[in-house]
């Protein structure tokens, strides 16, 4: 059985924006016609408010928070309750006080189920003040990758992933994406189509699992390129049914 699994963030939406109008309704008649997976490390308000509720209780699960926190529509069946380690807040803390980057914007550890989102930025009240200066200013510095090969050195029990464009995650080992394949098969003909699949990147251990069981994987750049692939696909597959018939 063919099944397909997105990413959230850069995959279906742009980047902690809602979907587009257009991608919509291709979206949502593709999710009712299909077995649809979502894992995002955003937790379920977030995932909730880019996705929309139409299509969110449409899909067979969602994986929130890297598959830490996991629904069937309304219904929480999965839960991971780690805590972050005293000593591993102290640590990001100093990194925030470490860096150069000069505007700061709220919330810079954001506990989630399973894990953190660590932000030199930060993450409220608005997602969108200093972002752009923070993208460039990390294309230029690499500071996530180095902030994320510090904690690796330091704390090897931890899970580390570039998060989106301003974060990094980290979750005690085995928290990553991958883990979601505890309900999946060799059966099962997986897709799964994710933004982030560099070595580092939050996608990565999930897209390397699924070739590892012989599915198949679609590196995107932008939801665009999500949506182009989900046209062709149902076009191709309309003129199957066509010509069989």
């Amino acid at each position: 059985m063919k099944k397909f699994i997105f990413d959230v963030d850069g995959t279906l939406t742009p980047s902690r924006r809602k979907i587009t109008s257009e991608f919509f309704p291709i979206f949502f008649n593709f999710a009712r016609e299909n077995d649809v997976y979502l894992v995002t490390g955003s937790d379920r308000e977030k995932t909730l408010e880019q996705i929309t509720p139409e299509i969110f209780y449409l899909c067979k699960r969602v994986y929130n928070c890297s598959g830490s926190d996991v629904y069937e529509g309304d219904i929480n069946v999965y839960r991971d309750d780690w805590e972050l380690p005293k000593k591993v807040e102290k640590f990001l803390k100093d990194e925030l006080d470490f860096s150069q980057f000069p505007i700061r914007n709220g919330n810079h550890i954001e506990k989630r189920p399973g894990g953190v989102n660590f932000s030199i930025l930060g993450r409220d009240p608005d997602p969108f003040i200093g972002r752009e200066e923070y993208i460039e200013w990390d294309k230029e510095t690499n500071e996530r990758s180095d902030i994320a090969d510090r904690i690796r050195d330091q704390f090897p029990e931890l899970t580390v992933a570039l998060g989106g464009q301003t974060g990094v995650d980290i979750g005690p080992v085995g928290s990553d994406k991958s883990q979601i394949l505890r309900d999946f098969t060799t059966e099962d003909e997986v897709y799964f189509f994710g933004d982030r699949m560099e070595k580092g990147g939050n996608d990565h251990s999930l897209g390397e699992a699924v070739q590892k069981m012989g599915g198949y994987t679609y590196n995107v750049d932008s939801f665009k390129d999500t949506q182009d692939v989900i046209i062709s696909y149902v076009a191709e597959r309309d003129n199957t049914t066509q010509t069989r018939s």
